[in-house]
């Protein structure tokens, strides 16, 4: 039996509060009405995929989107709609980290894109009165900054290179199924944050 020494945390769902219908709803009072069947958090169209890998400009992302709504929209028009998924951050979670923090090392995986990344982190300095969110781990691992995205095997395997650590060693945390399946097979510890959990509540003696 492996000593878990690092933790890995997902973001979306996670440690961030987030809903997709905000941002459904926001391009349907733009006149999009098709977008939600356009994007979702397991089947995305490639335009949002490549995104999330950072393989698409900002510029080429909202002329995507005025592309496939066959609107006038304004980037502005677009980046508003896009951000409003973003909620708040789960702040007794993030609390909880900083306990952690004296026993672990934490890290970050998170599928995002240089939109969503930048709006999350001027509304966590916001909140914050200034603060850094990748301040909480040793390292914050971002789909878009690596050209991978969960649950692909291969961002799994950069971070561990990268960071210097072991799978048998580590824990992740993550709300999706297909993300805690990849990272199972490669013999990291996990457990699936299922909808009324919370960092804060879970049995920490039993996960590591």
């Amino acid at each position: 039996m492996h000593v878990v020494k690092n933790i890995i945390f997902d973001l979306g769902g996670v440690l961030l509060n987030i809903d997709t219908r905000k941002t459904d709803e926001a391009f349907a009072a733009l006149g999009v009405n098709n977008f939600g069947n356009n994007y979702s958090l397991l089947k995305a169209d490639p335009l949002f995929d490549e995104l999330e890998k950072g393989l698409v400009s900002e510029p080429a992302f909202f002329e995507g989107i005025r592309k496939l709504s066959r609107l006038s929209l304004t980037d502005e028009n677009i980046r508003h709609a896009w951000n409003a998924l973003i909620l708040d951050f789960r702040m007794e979670s993030l609390q909880y980290l900083e306990k952690l923090k004296s026993s672990y090392s934490l890290y970050l995986l998170s599928n995002t894109n240089s939109i969503h990344h930048r709006a999350f982190h001027q509304n966590f300095s916001r909140q914050t009165g200034g603060r850094n969110f990748d301040d909480h781990f040793t390292r914050a691992y971002y789909s878009h900054q690596l050209g991978l995205r969960k649950p692909d095997r291969e961002i799994f395997d950069l971070m561990l290179t990268d960071a210097g650590i072991l799978a048998e060693e580590s824990l992740f945390i993550d709300d999706l199924q297909k993300n805690i399946e990849t990272a199972a097979a490669l013999g990291i510890k996990t457990h699936r944050l299922l909808a009324g959990e919370a960092i804060e509540g879970l049995n920490w003696r039993e996960l590591i």
